[in-house]
């Protein structure tokens, strides 16, 4: 997380709501004029007579918003805020990249499949997608139970995201 921003610049923010709040709270945001974002992921819910497909939040209890500094306490004025995510008593800024990186992931959904092949990558390396829907996402690299998998970490909230996807579309990067 990056911990300081002029009060001009625009940065991404994430805004910790009320349980179960995300979506009237990305909608209250956006009414007060601020560029609002919730990453939504696609989930089967089952209920005792029925199942039914029902787009849920990707990461419960945060709305992401893009705002300058001076402009951040007026979003306690919006029902269902209940704070900012604060690092080392600063507003905690999220960073382009882990945004961009939700919004491809939202944008495609999260695969279910994997494709086996000989890679030359050891856990914990850095990948990046090189074709397909995920193309420019930015990813830790992990392998468990003969399944290649892609994580990709969301820095700012020490959250991750477990990707299944082909090796063929993931490069290494060079450090």
């Amino acid at each position: 997380m990056e911990t300081s921003a002029l009060n001009g610049n625009l940065q991404w923010y994430a805004v910790y709501t009320r349980s179960r709040t995300e979506k009237k709270v990305e909608e209250r945001l956006a009414l007060a004029g601020f560029e609002s974002f919730l990453p939504l992921q696609t989930v089967m819910k089952q209920w005792s007579d029925r199942k039914k497909k029902v787009k849920v939040p990707l990461i419960n209890s945060y709305v992401f918003i893009k705002s300058n500094q001076k402009d951040l306490t007026k979003i306690y004025q919006v029902p269902g805020v209940v704070t900012i995510l604060k690092y080392l008593g600063n507003y905690a800024i999220v960073k382009n990249s882990e945004i961009e990186n939700l919004k491809i992931l939202c944008r495609n959904g999260v695969p279910m499949s994997s494709y086996e092949e000989n890679i030359n990558l050891s856990k914990g390396a850095k990948v990046t997608v090189s074709n397909g829907p995920f193309k420019g996402l930015y990813a830790t690299y992990l392998m468990h139970a003969g399944k290649h998998k892609v994580i990709v970490e969301i820095e700012a909230l020490g959250s991750y995201i477990e990707v299944t996807m082909p090796l063929n579309l993931i490069q290494n990067i060079l450090s």
